[in-house]
């Protein structure tokens, strides 16, 4: 089986028609969860996702939608927020609202969350130099699909593997270009995993946010990948 993996969508809707448009023909889509935020089109990202994958995880930014306040210190973050919660219609946040912290797939072979995969360390972000350390997660799982960091990178962990496919609308590992990953189940450790990425319209992103009137800092860091 193919599946493609794609997380921290974060409103970037040219970003994940783009991943979408490359992606080979895969069976089932999993999201890593943060379909919302930082840009400006969370209800179309929303249905857009909800249409195409087969189950996403919630994350961060879609579990604060309803209380953007809680990010004050950040006012990228917390005007993402603002705007998703204006721009989302009463059922897409209900469907932000009931999203699960973690999915397994492929007949539980794999986990999918967005952040550590420990409940109690739910927002914690885990690099991948720092994959190596989730070996005690790992029990009877293939791999550990994750996001959040928004940087890509795959690591070989207790005979399996731990991902993170990247951010589709948001890098920030240097590559503005979007990411995502593609996994075949037939194979084994970081040799199932295929990460990949594509160029998207940055400016046509850019000119949205501030048309949405979004923090100019929300467009420029796109062109960077930080």
């Amino acid at each position: 089986m193919k599946i493609g993996l794609i997380s921290d969508v974060h409103a970037n809707f040219p970003a994940l028609e783009t991943v979408l448009d490359d992606m080979p023909a895969v069976d089932r889509i999993y999201c890593a969860g943060d379909v919302v935020g930082y840009n400006p089109w969370p209800a179309e990202c929303v249905e857009r996702v909800r249409d195409i994958a087969a189950a996403t995880v919630r994350g961060n930014h879609d579990r604060t939608v309803e209380t953007p306040e809680r990010y004050r210190a950040n006012r990228m973050a917390e005007a993402g927020l603002e705007h998703a919660k204006a721009s989302l219609s009463d059922n897409q946040r209900e469907w932000i609202g009931d999203l699960p912290r973690a999915e397994t797939f492929a007949g539980d072979r794999y986990l999918l969350v967005h952040s550590h995969p420990a409940a109690e360390r739910e927002d914690a972000y885990v690099y991948p130099e720092e994959f190596p350390n989730l070996d005690r997660h790992m029990g009877e799982y293939d791999g550990i699909v994750l996001g959040h960091t928004h940087v890509q990178g795959c690591r070989a962990v207790a005979g399996g593997f731990v991902c993170n496919p990247g951010s589709v609308g948001q890098p920030r590992d240097g590559d503005p270009r979007a990411g995502y990953a593609v996994l075949d189940t037939t194979a084994d450790g970081t040799d199932a995993v295929e990460t990949r990425r594509v160029e998207y319209d940055v400016d046509r992103v850019a000119e949205a946010v501030r048309e949405a009137d979004l923090p100019e800092l929300t467009a420029e860091r796109l062109y960077e990948g930080e």
